[in-house]
């Protein structure tokens, strides 16, 4: 054989081996996806199950995206929290001060309430956790959480604004604490 059809048959080869993992890159992705999609809601009977891996919800989204928020069934009675994608950061302490981006609905309805993500551009939020200035379903749920992470919080009436907005869901991205 000579070296111009062995090189030839090499590139063939790395084309092919290319190829393949492209392949299986959109086959992970792809089931991923529909994992994440089926994930039901509990409704805060019981507690939410844990991602499928870390690595697949990471794979999923991405922090500097802004998150797609699904509704959720039923009346919540409990906070539940939902890690989306973990954090590498410090564990955010009570007293501190965090920034945030965040998306906020109507749990059952979908309505879009309030949200720091506009066109697909952030404008982050800083303010002290823990302290009772926010609502409870915030100072219980993001104290604990690592800097890093994009949680949703799922949070009932009582943990929020009461029953004339309802059950609520966030999606927050907890971007510092200091």
């Amino acid at each position: 054989m000579s070296d111009k059809t062995m090189s030839s048959s090499k590139r063939r080869g790395q084309a092919i081996a290319g190829v393949l993992s492209g392949a299986l890159v959109f086959v992970v992705l792809v089931v991923v996806f529909f994992v994440v999609r089926k994930d039901k809601d509990t409704g805060g009977t019981e507690p939410a199950a844990a991602p499928t891996t870390a690595a697949a919800v990471a794979a999923a989204e991405t922090i500097d995206q802004e998150p797609t928020v699904t509704t959720g069934t039923g009346t919540l009675t409990d906070l539940v929290i939902k890690e989306r994608i973990p954090g590498t950061g410090e564990v955010v302490k009570s007293g501190q001060t965090i920034s945030v981006n965040y998306k906020l609905i109507g749990y059952t309805s979908g309505e879009e309430m309030d949200s720091s993500w506009e066109n697909g551009k952030s404008t982050p939020i800083s303010f002290q956790i823990g302290t009772g200035n926010l609502i409870q379903g915030w100072d219980k749920g993001i104290p604990g959480q690592k800097v890093g992470s994009r949680i949703q919080l799922d949070v009932p009436a009582n943990l929020a604004y009461g029953p004339e907005r309802g059950d609520l869901r966030f999606v927050v991205d907890i971007l510092s604490a200091e």
